[in-house]
């Protein structure tokens, strides 16, 4: 106990969250994901035994750009879209892409494609900041 009978103050420094994903980078990272979901299976050449290999991320990536023209970030062009809603429909294509492998029969490069997209963005996820609620 201190000299003069009080209690002691510790130090208190803020822990840095590890959750560093901002809806601002999230949404700079939307547009180049989907586009790359469109395009590597193509330059892969993903879906030589199963086309589903192809087309599942195609219109994914597809489906994701016009999600992101719709969701409500600065990047968003009707903005309709709660952000929140955006990040659920993101981890089930995360979650989806995951299990894709082994429901669709996918092996090879086909079944690492989608292994290592769904762990991103289950990741990215993970790691997003949660929404802040107004000030009242």
């Amino acid at each position: 106990m201190p000299p003069s009978g009080g209690s002691t103050n510790l130090i208190r420094t803020p822990i840095m969250s590890i959750r560093f994903v901002t809806r601002t980078v999230h949404a700079y990272l939307d547009y180049p994901v989907a586009l790359a979901l469109m395009g590597l299976p193509v330059i892969l050449g993903l879906g030589a035994e199963n086309p589903m290999a192809l087309w599942l991320s195609v219109i994914t990536g597809f489906a994701a750009f016009v999600l992101t023209l719709l969701t409500d970030h600065h990047l968003g062009v009707w903005r309709v879209l709660p952000y929140k809603f955006h990040l659920a429909v993101d981890l089930t294509v995360g979650i989806v892409f995951l299990l894709a492998p082994s429901l669709f029969g996918f092996s090879g490069l086909d079944a690492l494609f989608y292994w290592v997209n769904g762990a991103a963005v289950v990741t990215v996820i993970s790691l997003s900041t949660p929404e802040q609620k107004p000030a009242m």
